[in-house]
This record gives structure tokens, sequence and C-alpha cells, in this order.
């Protein structure tokens, strides 16, 4: 199966470079469809620049918190230098949400 989603500019440059290789979302009813081996299509949404990954695995979390210590955080998107924060991702997910549906990390490689 393929599955479209739109990504910031950072993150999908990142993708493309190959270092972020766990996209972070919250599991809810569209991302618990996906399964190992489908195939996400990402755009970019300056851009409209697209990318096509491989799900290589994928890891469920209550939290963005114990996403975040289970991983490099080179490979979940930051820079070596910078501090890793799960509170980052409440800008794109509210805590209700996360408590709601939990939160996956999309291992992925370029296709």
């Amino acid at each position: 199966m393929q599955y479209n989603m739109k990504l910031n500019n950072e993150p999908f440059n990142l993708i493309k470079a190959g270092t972020k290789t766990i996209e972070m979302r919250l599991n809810d009813e569209k991302r618990q469809l996906l399964k190992e081996n489908d195939l996400i299509e990402f755009t970019n949404r300056d851009t409209l620049e697209t990318i096509l990954v491989e799900v290589v695995k994928l890891h469920k979390f209550a939290s963005f918190a114990e996403l975040y210590k289970n991983f490099n955080k080179v490979a979940l998107g930051y820079d070596q230098n910078e501090v890793a924060n799960p509170q980052d991702m409440e800008k794109y997910y509210s805590k209700e949400e996360q408590d709601k549906y939990g939160v996956l990390g999309i291992e992925i490689r370029i296709i």
C-alpha cells in the first residue's frame, strides 16, 4: 500500500539526505493502517518536491518522551549539536492527542 504525507522543508531535506530515518507521527487512525513494507510518498510543503520511502519497521510508544529514549537524535531529525526535546512535538500534536492515540516512530529508507 502507498500513503501520502506532507512534511516541512527541514525534515524533508534530512530524509532526502539520508540522516533522518525515523519519522515521528501521532498513531492516529491514518497511521494505524501502516504496515512494514508499505510505501510513503512525502511531499515537501514548501517546494512540493516528493520522495518515496519504504516503511522498514513501526515503533509504537505511549509518548514522544518514550520514543526519544529509544533512538539516536540524528535519526529523529536533530543535528548532533542540538538538544533533542520530546516537547518539540507538542507544536504538532497536543498532549491530549498523544494520550489518546500514542505515538509512532516510522523507520524508513529511501527507495
